[in-house]
Order: C-alpha cells, then structure tokens, then sequence
C-alpha cells in the first residue's frame, strides 16, 4: 500500500517524546547498476537490524547522479523500491534514499520505507541545472515532512541544501535530512551550508553524500555528517566509507529551543 505523507501541527519550541537512532550510509556507487548497488547496500545495512529507527542513503544511490533517466528510471511497483521496503522490514526502521524513479515524467525521488511496508516520497525541487538536471527531470512542487517515532523530518535532495526559504523551519520539523552526491570540488560549500541550516532552523541536520568517483569521472569526498542545533557534528563521516549511527537527544532539541528561541523573532513570509 501506498500512503500520503502527513506533518504533525507546528510546534516550534517542542520536541519529540523520545530519542531517535539515526544512520547514515557513506559508500561509494557502481555507475547505473541498480542490482549491483542494491546487493552492496543490504551487504552494508545488515548489522543494523533492531538497532535503528531510520537509515538515510545518498541521492541516487542505486544509480549515481545519472542524466540518463529514460533509461534507468524505475516505477514504484519496480524492484528498487520493493529493495527498499523489504530492507525496512527486515531492519524494523524506515529506509530512505532517493533514486530515479518514472512517474508522469523522471523524478530524482526521495522514497521513504517504512518497516509495515507504507511508502511516503518527496520529489526534489531544484534540480541542478549545472548538470542539465532540469532537462531530464520533473522538479517536485510540495514540500515534504515525515514523521517516525514521533520525530519530524524534512526531507531534501542534495541541491535543495543551496535554497533556505524552501527548508525555513516554519515549526514542523525536528530533523532536516538532505540525501546528497555533492562533488568534491564543492565540499567547503557543502560543509558549510549544513551548519548554517541547522544553526538557522533550530534543528538536527543530516547530510549523506557519497564517495568515490562516477562514471563522468567526477570525485565526492563525502563529508557525511549529522549536526546539532548549535551547527556542532555529532557525526563527520570524512572522506572513508562508514555506516555510522547516532542517537538524537530530544531533550537537547527541547532545552535549545527553550533557552534560545530565535524563531519568534523570524519574519513571516509565504512561498509561492
């Protein structure tokens, strides 16, 4: 079955309930071989079973950053997302990653599994037309925030991280999580620009990139991390392949918006 994600109402100054155990997966891709790097992934993903609440992947990360996406989209009912649903369950945490998917035209897909085999998705917004991403993709128009364990996520893709008024925590996300292959030559840009939207939003950002070289002969550097509301890393992943997990504190995230709440002094605005 496929649900419709749904936000809970705002509450800027709150928390989730509870903690969340958090993975990120930083590994390397075989160029446009869906099954390859499928077998990779449940290879890697194997030694978090019961121990995570939700595993975040790079962008594409059956295929790499293709612009071939005629040839290498899949539809919901194709076998990446059946990967992806079956890995939630056998995990018992939802599995998130984006990949090429064909639906009314090629999406750059964030798809978001969840372990009682539901889907949500968000289609990424600005596509990178450095890369001619706008030629070969249908940007997403909706903005997305999921939910596990109580826990509000914002879901990005990797250019999307360059656009703050698109991800201003408007009081209805805990956690911004932006899947990226974000190339080495733009590292210091990457880097920086998740400090600022955790520090900016009062949030936990996650960052997943990947590494290794694809197959225009382009170089990632990774830099996975998963930062704090003050910007600080509770992870950095560097350059190396990791499976890395980490515990997010709701307390921390309550006490940080409670001692400094600089969003109640944010100017209100509308997209349109």
């Amino acid at each position: 079955m496929i649900t419709a994600p749904e936000a809970r109402a705002p509450g800027h100054a709150g928390a989730p309930a509870s903690d969340l155990r958090l993975a990120v997966v930083q590994q390397t891709l075989a160029w446009g071989e869906p099954a390859a790097n499928r077998a990779a992934f449940t290879k890697w993903l194997a030694p978090l079973a019961g121990a995570t609440d939700l595993v975040l992947l790079p962008e594409m990360f059956t295929t790499g950053f293709s612009m071939e996406a005629a040839r290498l989209a899949e539809t919901m009912d194709g076998p990446s997302v059946a990967w992806l649903r079956e890995t939630a369950a056998r995990l018992g945490a939802v599995v998130a990653g984006s990949l090429i998917i064909d639906d009314d035209g090629c999406r750059n897909r964030f798809v978001w599994a969840r372990p009682d085999g539901t889907l949500a998705w968000y289609d990424k917004r600005h596509l990178f037309r450095m890369a001619r991403e706008h030629e070969h993709y249908v940007a997403g128009r909706e903005r997305r925030v999921l939910e596990v364990r109580g826990w509000r996520v914002l879901a990005q893709v990797c250019y999307d991280l360059r656009f703050p008024v698109f991800a201003r925590n408007r009081g209805d996300y805990d956690l911004a999580a932006y899947v990226a292959n974000w190339p080495a030559a733009r590292r210091y840009a990457w880097v920086t620009l998740l400090r600022a939207r955790a520090i900016e939003n009062l949030c936990f950002v996650a960052g997943v990139n990947r590494i290794g070289t694809d197959g225009r002969g382009i170089e990632y550097a990774g830099d996975t991390a998963v930062l704090d509301p003050l910007g600080a890393p509770l992870v950095d992943c560097g350059a190396a392949p990791a499976v890395t997990a980490v515990t997010l504190s709701s307390v921390a995230l309550r006490e940080h918006r409670t001692r400094f709440p600089a969003y109640l002094d944010a100017d209100e605005f509308r997209l349109g």
